[in-house]
């Protein structure tokens, strides 16, 4: 059982989540298999499809989880620069102490540039990021420009530095210190 989810209880739907994504992050998307999915929960693979009728369902919903687990570095305290500055330090500390997220994301990521029902479902989650990213930015968190192209500078910086976990913290920061001395 995954975090002591009884399968027959309202538990099941998350516990089924918790296990796919701990299976993408150990073996990739490649590696998702619904059987063993159902069987690491103590589900029937049938029943599995109860809760989620296609492996695009259960996908969408370890987005969901993944993405819910950041959301908090996102938070609407202080001025709108150090609401985006404070995602940058928190969105480091994340990769260094929760790399799993950012390899389940990453993997995701790829496989959405051959698989369009996967981008479907990181389009949607990327959208709502980049909406309040955006926000932030254009009450005057971003030096000059486009508070949208901003936003997907951030983005870009977070998603490219799950290649390079180690130099995260250092990139990040810069781009932090662009946000607090654009001349600099």
């Amino acid at each position: 059982m995954v975090g002591g989810a009884n399968a027959g209880g309202a538990g099941a739907g998350q516990a089924i989540v918790a296990a796919a994504f701990a299976q993408i992050a150990k073996k990739g998307l490649e590696g998702l298999r619904q059987r063993q999915v159902a069987t690491t929960v103590g589900l029937d693979h049938s029943t599995l499809h109860h809760y989620f009728p296609t492996k695009e369902d259960l996908v969408a919903s370890v987005v969901e989880h993944t993405t819910a687990q950041l959301w908090p570095t996102v938070r609407a305290e202080g001025s709108t620069a150090d609401q985006v500055r404070r995602h940058l330090r928190l969105m480091a500390r994340a990769l260094r102490e929760r790399s799993e997220l950012f390899v389940v994301l990453c993997e995701l990521n790829l496989r959405a540039l051959r698989d369009p029902a996967i981008r479907v479902i990181l389009d949607r989650s990327d959208q709502a990021w980049r909406e309040a990213l955006r926000e932030r930015l254009a009450r005057g968190a971003w030096p000059g420009g486009d508070p949208a192209a901003g936003a997907d500078l951030v983005i870009a910086a977070i998603k490219g530095s799950v290649f390079a976990p180690e130099a995260a913290a250092d990139a990040l920061g810069q781009l932090e210190r662009l946000l607090e001395n654009p001349t600099a």
